[in-house]
């Protein structure tokens, strides 16, 4: 995966290829949440930008351009999940768990979860 951040806003369009590829520009404009409504020229450079990160490619159909994602969701959340474990509980898991776990009101439907998964990891 690209060393270079996907800011907020480029994640808002990685997040539709996702969901469907390969789109145009026009088509990413138009699949945008209600909170985000920009411009297609903003949708553009935010396309542009991904590019030059490599986190997406774009093929040449006719007069436009169909882009799709290089990098997958899961590697890229597996990637940003690494990095704030790194970053802010030096490369340990257990302080953000227990700060998650401390922070939030998990229910009990949560903390069964939780034990479901520690019973698969530990099999």
């Amino acid at each position: 995966m690209s060393s270079e951040r996907i800011s907020d806003a480029e994640l808002t369009i990685m997040e539709i290829l996702w969901e469907r590829a390969p789109l145009t520009a026009t088509d990413v404009a138009a699949r945008l949440p209600d909170d985000r409504a920009w411009s297609l020229p903003t949708v553009k450079t935010l396309l542009s930008r991904l590019l030059g990160k490599a986190a997406v490619e774009h093929h040449v159909d006719g007069r436009r351009f169909l882009y799709s994602p290089l990098i997958g969701r899961e590697d890229y959340v597996a990637h940003e999940s690494k990095r704030l474990v790194d970053r802010l509980f030096g490369g340990k898991f257990m302080p953000l768990f227990a700060h998650l776990a401390e922070q939030e009101n998990l229910s009990a439907d949560d903390i069964s979860e939780i034990e479901r998964l520690l019973q698969e990891m530990k099999s």
